[in-house]
């Protein structure tokens, strides 16, 4: 499923995936935030105290490191992070680096091999084309 970001960040519009299992989770959160009456009918997902106002993103920040010391992790974490990840993992399943390019919202595609981190193992798996044709010679 794909959602249309308006203004996100650098007031860019893109495309983000949105997963059926995250859809289930924010409708119950909607579910439960609205009976609690901590939601407003026509209100933002992540309210601020304010439920006029959006979650800062420096409160985004803060649950972040949280959750990274609660995982105990020791390596450098942000919200940026995130968004490495999600690059690195949708190459390592074999995605489109155009379609990544396109998720990512990127005008250029170099900025995107930027973002995407190759994985240790996925380059030990990468095979080189020479050692397939040399294969495919001897198979013969």
């Amino acid at each position: 499923m794909v959602i249309h970001v308006l203004q996100g960040k650098g007031q860019k519009d893109r495309l983000a995936l949105l997963s059926p299992t995250l859809l289930k989770i924010l409708r119950h959160w909607w579910r439960v935030g609205s009976a609690k009456h901590q939601l407003m009918r026509d209100g933002w997902l992540f309210p601020a105290q304010d439920p006029i106002n959006p979650v800062a993103t420096r409160q985004l920040s803060r649950v972040c490191q949280a959750a990274v010391t609660i995982a105990g992790i020791r390596k450098s974490v942000s919200m940026h992070t995130f968004r490495h990840s999600f690059s690195t993992h949708l190459l390592e399943q074999g995605v489109d680096i155009r379609v990544i390019q396109v998720l990512l919202g990127h005008k250029k595609l170099t900025t995107t091999a930027l973002y995407s981190q190759v994985a240790t193992q996925t380059i030990r798996e990468t095979k080189s084309p020479l050692d397939q044709l040399m294969l495919d010679d001897f198979a013969e």
